[in-house]
């Protein structure tokens, strides 16, 4: 884990003689996580976040669409009228997932903080603990004695992901919302499943492979997996240490920057992660996302 956020903040520092003093210090993986956050923003180029919203007359009009009507992307000819149309459909339901994850993580923190002061969980709130752990998959002993060090822990995976992130994520996945996959399974993230006929079988799976991908009731049910996912697999467990590094340090979760966590979301690797990345920054999604979450409460 050391040497591969070392790889991290070399990618991001590009600076040879910060990197060689900060490979010549005796430092934690904690601490250096914290140290790496930190410079990341405080280097970041003022101009990456300050850009607000595009107005009406830099952007075409999006139509509202509703819930359960998923737009028909394929018939759009105008680049930036699909763009923005694809990530003002979304948007709403990665800010309700969020949300629901955002109000689990309020209870844990409050449940956190009354053991820090001293007192006891209910057998209520001691309940609800738990079965936050089964859902984020912290099942056995971890759980057997709730306290500061187990719920701290837990914490790490319940936590939202960004709206830039799921954006660039479900537009890289889905085709800006063409794919088979999206128009017919409501799959946005070409999530797998494992057992016939939970999904659409992919037409180029390789021999000897039996995964579908997996077919959803709505888009909602689609993104709220897509958040487990992120939140429990074991793959993604760089993602969440910076995550949860940024929350330390009191700084704002940027996907930019988390995206350096899904390595092994595609085969394709580092060049997954750049293609996510350059997303998120051509389309302005970290300065696009307050206008977004602005649209997504009318």
């Amino acid at each position: 884990m050391l040497k591969n956020n070392l790889k991290i903040m070399e990618k991001y520092l590009e600076s040879e003689e910060i990197m060689n003093k900060i490979r010549s210090y005796s430092i934690s993986e904690g601490a250096l996580m914290r140290l790496f956050s930190i410079l990341w923003l405080v280097l970041l180029p003022s101009t990456a976040l300050a850009a607000g919203p595009l107005s009406s007359s830099e952007s075409p009009q999006a139509t509202r669409f509703s819930a359960a009507q998923a737009p028909n992307f394929a018939a759009m000819t105008d680049v930036r009228l699909k763009k923005r149309s694809f990530f003002e459909y979304l948007a709403p339901f990665v800010i309700t997932a969020n949300n629901a994850v955002r109000a689990e993580r309020s209870f844990l923190l409050n449940a956190e903080s009354k053991l820090i002061a001293g007192d006891a969980l209910t057998r209520l709130e001691a309940d609800r603990v738990r079965s936050i752990a089964d859902h984020y998959r912290r099942r056995g002993s971890a759980m057997t004695m709730i306290n500061i060090d187990s719920i701290s822990e837990l914490l790490t995976r319940v936590d939202t992901i960004p709206l830039s992130l799921a954006l660039a994520q479900a537009a890289n996945e889905s085709g800006w919302g063409t794919s088979r996959f999206a128009r017919k399974a409501n799959n946005y993230f070409g999530i797998w499943c494992y057992q016939s006929g939970c999904g659409l079988k992919p037409a180029q799976r390789d021999p000897g492979l039996t995964h579908e991908v997996k077919k959803f009731a709505d888009v909602g049910d689609n993104i709220a997996d897509y958040l487990h996912n992120i939140n429990t697999n074991p793959a993604y467990s760089t993602l969440r240490d910076l995550r949860a590094t940024l929350r330390d340090a009191n700084a704002p979760l940027r996907g930019v920057l988390l995206a350096e966590g899904l390595l092994a979301y595609s085969s394709r690797g580092a060049a997954y992660v750049q293609a996510i990345q350059q997303l998120i920054i051509s389309n302005e999604l970290e300065q696009q996302s307050l206008h977004l979450a602005a649209l997504a409460r009318r």
